[in-house]
């Protein structure tokens, strides 16, 4: 059965950093597209990043672009997310997905497979 769980999350004072980590099982992801999204309460999922399949070209939101980064492990299967120069506004809940091809990177629909989120507390 395939499955995303993510890693890293936790309590960090605003300016500091955190690795998460997304470690997919079941199937490989060589082949598709794997994102991170994320969403604070009372907000819609938001996306933060995104790999693609072939070559590994990145994308980031705006909010996060000089700050975050993302990369991927294929011989681990493994997604991650380095997030730098942590803000308040970066709290929320970090969902790792993967699957497909779709341009439409920053969209959730176009992704198929779901991890169960880990926590981000950024304190001021």
């Amino acid at each position: 059965q395939e499955q995303l769980v993510e890693s890293g999350g936790g309590l960090v004072q605003a300016g500091g950093s955190l690795r998460l980590s997304c470690a997919a099982s079941g199937r490989t992801f060589i082949t598709e597209n794997m994102a991170w999204f994320r969403q604070a309460p009372g907000k819609e999922r938001e996306f933060v990043a995104a790999i693609r399949w072939s070559g590994g070209t990145t994308y980031t939101a705006d909010s996060v672009k000089g700050r975050f980064t993302i990369s991927r492990d294929n011989a681990k299967n493994t997604l991650y997310l380095q997030m730098n120069s942590l803000k308040s506004d970066d709290t929320a809940v970090y969902y790792c997905a993967a699957g497909g091809r779709s341009a439409s990177f920053n969209n959730p629909r176009s992704y198929t497979y779901w991890g169960q989120g880990t926590q981000v507390t950024v304190s001021s």
